[in-house]
Order: structure tokens, then C-alpha cells, then sequence
């Protein structure tokens, strides 16, 4: 008799950028073993969702969430703070036939989760965690490769080398003022002409908007795409056809999925607002790996193993359900 497929629920509150995490490992688990994935998506009622954690009950969550009840999947994997009332409870509920892992520091509670899937560069410590470079992703060669095909008659004809740049915004850490960026934008100008080559260009939600203009104004003339944010996210295809990725310094997951490439991966500097802490760890980390480098404005091209990190940590989360 063949066993049923492994039930996974990925819990969030619906952020893509936080999902896409437990995504990631989720669907890195379902490559090694047969699995039925569920997204969950849980939102907790205004006057509750500033409670302490440890007085939120499930009573207290918005309408508009997914149940959340029996049957229980056999592997929960939930990213961010407004899952962790939830998370710590699970395995009661399920009476204990559901596996919890958590990605990131939940920064409370952490004993009371099966397992931890964090970033080597948060530092954390303890039995249960398990610790990857960057943080699980759903960047695949393979995934990259299907989703090229819709922005090939845009992207194929540019020349090489094609140049992926990945801007990010202000953060606590970092600041991206538009003078900063009209430099950086020259520098990357600069480096694209010489190299005679092209750009792809995408802004985050959180790059600041004079920003943008600064860096369109700068880059426009130069052979490529700078995506305004309108029709598909061509992301995908920027790292499926880049020759180099650029990526500036405030975005870890960024990082360490363009480094999930195989691709050279260039780390744009921005203005700090305090020290850069774990994202130069993280930045150490992929040196030392050989897949990362302070950009010079030099487009040399090298090679190094690709890390796959959210396949290592799916492997361990399978062991550890096994052995539990």
C-alpha cells in the first residue's frame, strides 16, 4: 500500500516576502518526499493583535483568516510573529501528531517548536535549531529557468553581459538618500558601458521613491529593462538570464537567493544608520563561499557552488521527523 502523502500547512499572515519562506521550505520537503502543501493565511482581530503572544487564543483571530482545525497537517511551517501563539500550541492541538518548525528567531518561546530554521547570521542558539545561510527561499535553477520564457522577447536580445540589479530600500539599518543613489547609479553606468553590456532592474516596496527617480534617470539610457512595477515581476527571468547580479547591502533574503544562482553576486554599499550587525555576516558568510564580493565596479565573472541551503534544511526537518 502506498503512504499517503506527507499534509503540510504553511502559516503567515500573507506578506509575500515573509511566506515565501515557509514557502520555500515547504515546497524543498515536497522534492524530497511526496506532499500536499496548504498555505494558511491568519490575521488576528485589531483590538487583540497587539496582545502579548502568550495571551492570543484562537477565538481572538480575524474572519477573514483560514480555519485553522483538524485534521491536523503532519508538518506546520510557519514564518513570522503573528503565527507564534499559534505555532506553540499546535502539537497540543494535533495531539501531537503535527511537527513544528518555525523559520527565523521567533525571539519567544523558542523551546516550545520542534525545530528552528534559522539564519547562521542571527546568532541563535539551542537544540532545536537548525541553522542555513540566509533564510529558506523558493529560488530554484530549475524554477527560474520554467518562469523565463515569459520575459525571453524582452530580455534574450539585450547583450551580455546582462546585469540583474536588486534595490532595496530604507531599513533600521540601512538608508538609501537620493544622492546615494544617484552616485550608485552612476558607478553601476559606468560599469554596464564599459563592459559593454545590458541591465535588468528592479526596485523593492521599500525603495524610497526619489530613490527610484534618481537611479531611472541615470540608468535609462542604457540598453535593458528597468521595470516600473507594472505587468509580471520579471525576477525571476532577470536571474535566470543574468550574467551578474548586483544586490544592495540591506536585504539578506536578496542575497542569498541571488547567490542560490550560481551567479556572481555584488553587494552594492548604502548609507548604515547603525552597524550592519548580521547582514555583515551574512555578507562574510557568502564570501567565504566564494559567492559574493563588495562591488568594485569590475565585472569579472567567476564561479562557485551554488549553496543550497532550503534543500539542507528540508533534508533535516525530514530526519528530525523521522527520529522524533
Amino acid at each position: 500500500m502506498t503512504a499517503a502523502p506527507l499534509s503540510i500547512w504553511v502559516v503567515s499572515d500573507g506578506r509575500t516576502g515573509i511566506e515565501n519562506q515557509a514557502l520555500g521550505l515547504a515546497e524543498a520537503v515536497q522534492r524530497l518526499t511526496p506532499a500536499e502543501i496548504t498555505t494558511k493565511h491568519i490575521r488576528w482581530r485589531a483590538p487583540f493583535d497587539r496582545l502579548p503572544s502568550a495571551l492570543k487564543t484562537r477565538a481572538m483571530l480575524d474572519p477573514s483568516s483560514d480555519a485553522l482545525a483538524a485534521p491536523w497537517p503532519d508538518l506546520w511551517i510557519a514564518t513570522g510573529r503573528a503565527t507564534l501563539p499559534l505555532s506553540t500550541r499546535v502539537r497540543a492541538w494535533s495531539g501531537g501528531k503535527t511537527f513544528v518548525v518555525q523559520t527565523q528567531d521567533p525571539r519567544w518561546a523558542n523551546a516550545r517548536y520542534d525545530m528552528i530554521v534559522a539564519p547562521a547570521h542571527d546568532g541563535l542558539a539551542g537544540d532545536n535549531v537548525f541553522e542555513i545561510t540566509g533564510s529558506p527561499h523558493r529560488i530554484t535553477p530549475r524554477r527560474i529557468a520554467a518562469a523565463a520564457p515569459a520575459f525571453a522577447d524582452r530580455i534574450a536580445p539585450l547583450p551580455h553581459p546582462r546585469i540583474a540589479v536588486l534595490i532595496g530600500g530604507r531599513s533600521k539599518a540601512f538608508d538609501l538618500p537620493a544622492a546615494h543613489a544617484a552616485a550608485l547609479a552612476d558607478r553601476i553606468a559606468e560599469a554596464v558601458r564599459t563592459a559593454g553590456g545590458s541591465l535588468m532592474l528592479t526596485f523593492s516596496r521599500r525603495t524610497p521613491e526619489l530613490a527610484k527617480a534618481a537611479m531611472t534617470a541615470r540608468l535609462s539610457a542604457l540598453p535593458g529593462w528597468i521595470w516600473d512595477g507594472t505587468g509580471d515581476n520579471p525576477l525571476f527571468g532577470f536571474l535566470h538570464y543574468a550574467d551578474h547580479v548586483l544586490v544592495t547591502e540591506d536585504s539578506a533574503n536578496m542575497a542569498a537567493e541571488a547567490a542560490s544562482t550560481g551567479k556572481p553576486v555584488h553587494i552594492l554599499p548604502m548609507v548604515p544608520l547603525k552597524s550592519a550587525g548580521k547582514f555583515a555576516r551574512l555578507h562574510a558568510d557568502l564570501r567565504s563561499r566564494g559567492a559574493a564580493r563588495p562591488f568594485d565596479g569590475a565585472l569579472i565573472p567567476w564561479t562557485y557552488e551554488p549553496p543550497a541551503e532550503t534543500d539542507r534544511a528540508a533534508r533535516a526537518v525530514l530526519e528530525a521527523m523521522r527520529t522524533r
